[in-house]
């Protein structure tokens, strides 16, 4: 049967809803030989106790909202999810995470610059509700803009990755409670404005990916103290994300069209230096983000259009080879921004 999509604008939104949610079931059943069977699925688990871990969304311009984590209940991978940040047209989601309501955010600017932000001093919202912008509270200079934002550690690395694929490296106590607003990290004339960043322990490995799907792996400590190329770019690629990895590290690579995949590291072999050209390491063009997630972690997508879903990881099966992804997220006319897990 081939039966053309009616047009449903007309429909009241809870049959809507209802039809939607039943194309979701059915893409997620209908599962190829690459993904796991639903007999080797976790029961999915709705409802999750209140905890003091928020989700927060920002979008470009720096609209912002953090909301209760248990106020987003488990679908099922490959559904259409939830509408979230509301925010004006031409401003969509950019930045994605998962925090403590007691811990600090980093933000990093494209200068170079980076400011603390308490999470509880952004406004908690319902899951679908406005932002309120956070720029008043970095004091941006003309023409700068947010570059990656994520949660502070008390211990480790925060590495950057720049748009020219330099890889600059920055003890956590660089970000202590009495930095300096705008602290300046280091020169973007010299390497190029920050575009990924992420944490590191300080013994592992650093992987990156870059949007053509390549990825190379290295020692954090080759890294210099002024820096090094991490990943040698082909023509019109550039760096989509940076983590932290050792052998039982899992990496979700997730492309704008919605399909992923976790590659284990065990099968990824570590090169002696950075700065080489990449491996492919799944089969797509458009990769928007990565992010290390648990088998027992949550995995959490937002779209262009401001669509969030969350899904348990163990849905996506682990691969030690090149492939092609499966579908995590149902879109249509919209595109995948960003990826984050969450224990």
């Amino acid at each position: 049967m081939n039966l053309e999509r009616p047009d449903l604008s007309q429909v009241s939104p809870e049959v809507r809803a209802y039809i939607e949610a039943l194309e979701a079931e059915l893409i997620y059943l209908q599962a190829d030989e690459d993904e796991p069977s639903v007999s080797n699925v976790p029961p999915l688990e709705t409802n999750e106790p209140p905890t003091p871990l928020n989700v927060i969304t920002i979008t470009r311009s720096g609209l912002a909202k953090r909301t209760p984590r248990h106020l987003y209940s488990r679908q099922r991978r490959g559904g259409m999810g939830i509408f979230d940040l509301e925010a004006p047209d031409g401003d969509p989601p950019a930045h994605l995470l998962v925090a403590d309501q007691s811990q600090d955010l980093i933000v990093i600017t494209t200068k170079a610059r980076a400011f603390r932000l308490p999470v509880n001093h952004l406004p908690e919202a319902q899951v679908r509700s406005k932002g309120v912008s956070i720029l008043d509270k970095l004091a941006l200079t003309p023409g700068e803009q947010l570059a990656h934002i994520l949660p502070h550690r008390k211990q480790g690395y925060l590495i950057i990755v720049t748009n020219q694929a330099h890889v600059r490296r920055f003890r956590y106590h660089y970000f202590r409670d009495d930095m300096s607003p705008g602290l300046v990290l280091f020169d973007t004339k010299d390497c190029g404005q920050p575009i990924a960043a992420g944490w590191s322990a300080g013994d592992e490995d650093l992987f990156i990916a870059t949007r053509q799907g390549k990825a190379i792996r290295f020692a954090e400590q080759k890294i210099t103290t002024m820096g090094n190329l991490g990943i040698r770019l082909s023509d019109g690629d550039s760096v989509a994300g940076v983590v932290g990895v050792t052998d039982k590290s899992r990496v979700c690579l997730m492309a704008a069209d919605g399909k992923g995949t976790i590659r284990l590291m065990s099968s990824f072999t570590a090169n002696k230096a950075p700065g080489a050209g990449g491996k492919a390491t799944i089969k797509a063009d458009n990769i928007v983000a990565i992010a290390t997630v648990g088998k027992n972690d949550d995995v959490f997508i937002i779209s262009r259009l401001s669509k969030i879903i969350r899904f348990q990881a163990a849905e996506i099966p682990p691969k030690e080879g090149i492939v092609q992804g499966v579908n995590c997220m149902a879109l249509r006319a919209d595109d995948v921004v960003a990826v984050t897990g969450s224990q």
